[in-house]
């Protein structure tokens, strides 16, 4: 909230990204048209981590023994699927690291916390098929959710793309319209207030969060705002704002086999020793 003497901040114009960036049509194209290409050279094995129809997820297996990780992905709870983003598990694949995609319901046909609980299912899964934790990351709204699984210790770390970690600020956009958030939902949903992992935790203790450095003050404070908070905390945070990139070009390094954050997430996905 503005004080005395502060501007209002135009909340629809910070985190309606869409309107924010008028190419984004043009990336996701690319995310799709990257996404076919991996999934005719690397068919994924679907498995069902629920009884619902959008209760699948995608695997792109490196190797029976080969560490998972999972990606989470955006749309503000309300667009998008798991076919999207295929196109992230030939970098990792190289790395020697699987990928599992999850698929889940969306807004308005069901609320946020059953998302989260089928993110959740989704996580376990993982983690029944392997026997270990997966690292988990996610863009945006699966930067919320990847947050979330960490501090319930369902994942052993955790990065967050371009995260929204307090909700109370999408309630008067009108992302809102199809999200239906109160103040109360929002913060109990917001894992700003959740509690932190730590040594008591089973799971993982390491957050990572990154956002495009042309994004939105909003997001990028958000970021910042969660790294710092968990990091006083006792969580090992990292914050890193990437140049010249917006909040859909952010999943460009994430492509690249080479890239330094591909590489973070197959170290993170590697059990320690």
């Amino acid at each position: 909230m503005a004080g005395k003497g502060e501007a209002a901040i135009d909340l629809e114009a910070e985190y309606n990204n869409r309107a924010r960036v008028p190419d984004h049509q043009a990336v996701m194209l690319r995310w799709r048209d990257a996404s076919g290409a991996a999934r005719a050279a690397w068919p994924p094995l679907e498995i069902a981590y629920g009884p619902g129809e959008r209760e699948v997820m995608d695997l792109f297996s490196a190797g029976d023994d080969a560490p998972v990780a999972v990606f989470l992905h955006g749309g503000y709870w309300q667009a998008l699927d798991r076919s999207w983003f295929s196109g992230l598990a030939p970098a990792l694949l190289a790395r020697g690291v699987s990928l599992a995609i999850p698929s889940y319901d969306l807004a308005p046909a069901v609320r946020l916390g059953r998302i989260l609980g089928q993110v959740r299912a989704a996580a376990d899964a993982v983690r029944a098929r392997t026997g270990a934790r997966p690292a988990v990351f996610g863009h945006s709204a699966g930067g919320h959710m990847a947050a979330c699984l960490l501090s319930e210790g369902r994942a052993s770390a955790a990065v967050a793309i371009s995260g929204v970690f307090d909700l109370a600020p999408l309630i008067p956009t009108s992302l809102n319209i199809a999200l239906r958030l109160d103040q109360a939902e929002a913060a109990a949903l917001s894992p700003i207030h959740w509690p932190v992992p730590d040594g008591s935790t089973p799971g993982g203790t390491v957050l990572d969060c990154v956002v495009g450095a042309d994004e939105s003050p909003e997001f990028l404070r958000q970021s910042k705002m969660m790294a710092d908070l968990w990091g006083a905390r006792g969580v090992e945070t990292r914050y890193e704002a990437l140049p010249g990139l917006n909040h859909f070009t952010v999943l460009d390094p994430f492509f690249d086999k080479d890239s330094a954050l591909v590489k973070r997430i197959a170290d993170l996905a590697r059990p320690p020793g």
